[in-house]
C-alpha cells in the first residue's frame, strides 16, 4: 500500500529518477521523514532525496554550494550527490548521498561540539549566505495562526520582538562567521564507519558563532546534563555557560522551536497542540522540562 506522500510526490520522484537514471522499483525506496520537507531513502542507489516546498529553492541552492565546499575542506558533512535542483510547479528536490547509520553508535554532545569547531574554523565560504535573522520564521508563522488564541499570539509576538532587540545588543566573544543555523543532535548522523556528520543545511547563515552552540544548552529542558555540556564544551573549545548572552540565545531557541508545533497544531495535530501548550506554559520557567509535564 502506498503512502499518501508517495502518491502526491510520485511525479517529482519519477522526474528525479529519470534525471539520475534510477529505477525506483529496484532501490528499496522508503519514506524517512514526512514533514515540511519529505525525505526519501533510495539505499540501493546510495541516494537520499529531499522534497521541499518551492519557496525553499534559494536556501537549497545555498545548501548545495556550501556542503560541496565544506566537503572539499574535509569537514564531515552530508555531501550532495547531484549538484542541481529538480523542480516541478510546487516542490523542489535535492539529492544527497545516502549514509547507512551506525548500528549502535548514536551521536553525542561531544560529536556535535567537535563538528561545530571544525565548521567554525573552516573559514569564509564562497557562498552568498544571508545574515542570521532570529525568529523571523516564527513571526511569519504567527501572522495567521488558527489554533492559538489571540492573547497568546500577541504575547509570543511581544516576546519575539523583545528578544530580537536583545539579540541585536549582544557582544559576541567568538566572532561572526559561518553558521549551520540549526545545530542540534537531531542534525548529526553517525555513519556505518563511525564518522559523525552534520546534515540539514537549509538554515545556514552568517552570524555570531554562539548561536550554533546555544541550541544544545536549550536541551536542558529535555534532560541534557552538566556532563553533556562539559563534553560539548571540551570538544568545541569554549564553554558558553560563563557568557552573559547565553540566556538570550536559549530563549530565542525556546521560541523558535515552537514554530513547527504551531503549524502542526493549525493542521489539526493534537499531539503537537498538547506539546505546544506545555511549551508555552513553561516559557517563564527556564529550567522546566517541556516533555515531563
Amino acid at each position: 500500500m502506498s503512502h499518501p506522500s508517495q502518491d502526491s510526490q510520485a511525479p517529482l520522484l519519477d522526474q528525479v529518477a529519470a534525471t539520475l537514471g534510477v529505477d525506483r522499483t529496484q532501490i528499496g525506496e522508503h519514506l524517512v521523514r514526512d514533514h515540511a520537507t519529505s525525505v526519501w531513502a533510495w539505499p540501493e542507489a546510495g541516494l537520499l532525496v529531499r522534497i521541499s516546498p518551492a519557496h525553499h529553492t534559494p536556501a537549497l541552492h545555498r545548501a548545495l554550494a556550501l556542503t560541496h565546499w565544506l566537503h572539499e575542506q574535509s569537514v564531515p558533512v552530508t555531501a550532495p550527490a547531484h549538484h542541481e535542483l529538480i523542480e516541478d510547479t510546487t516542490r523542489v528536490a535535492s539529492v544527497w548521498t545516502h549514509y547507512t547509520h551506525h548500528p549502535t553508535q548514536a551521536p553525542t554532545p561531544a560529536d556535535l561540539g567537535a563538528l561545530l569547531g571544525r565548521l567554525h574554523r573552516a573559514g569564509e565560504a564562497p557562498v552568498d549566505l544571508p545574515a542570521h535573522d532570529p525568529l523571523a520564521s516564527l513571526l511569519a508563522t504567527l501572522e495567521q495562526p488558527r489554533h492559538l488564541p489571540q492573547p497568546t499570539v500577541a504575547d509570543l509576538r511581544a516576546r519575539a520582538h523583545d528578544l530580537r532587540q536583545a539579540y541585536n545588543a549582544l557582544e559576541t566573544r567568538l566572532g561572526t562567521g559561518l553558521l549551520h543555523g540549526d545545530a542540534w543532535l537531531g542534525n548529526v548522523l553517525v555513519d556505518a564507519d563511525g564518522t559523525a556528520r552534520l546534515c540539514d543545511w537549509d538554515e545556514a547563515a552568517v552570524g555570531p558563532r554562539e548561536i550554533d552552540l546555544a541550541n544544545l544548552h536549550q536541551g536542558r529542558r529535555f534532560g541534557r546534563t552538566d556532563e553533556d555540556l562539559d563534553a560539548f564544551a571540551a570538544a568545541y573549545g569554549d564553554d558558553l555557560r560563563d557568557w552573559d548572552g547565553l540566556p538570550v540565545l536559549v530563549s530565542i531557541r525556546d521560541l523558535h522551536t515552537m514554530g513547527a508545533y504551531i503549524r502542526a497544531a493549525d493542521g489539526g495535530d493534537q499531539k503537537a497542540a498538547d506539546q505546544l501548550e506545555r511549551r508555552i506554559s513553561t516559557l517563564d520557567e527556564p529550567e522546566a522540562s517541556w516533555v515531563s509535564r
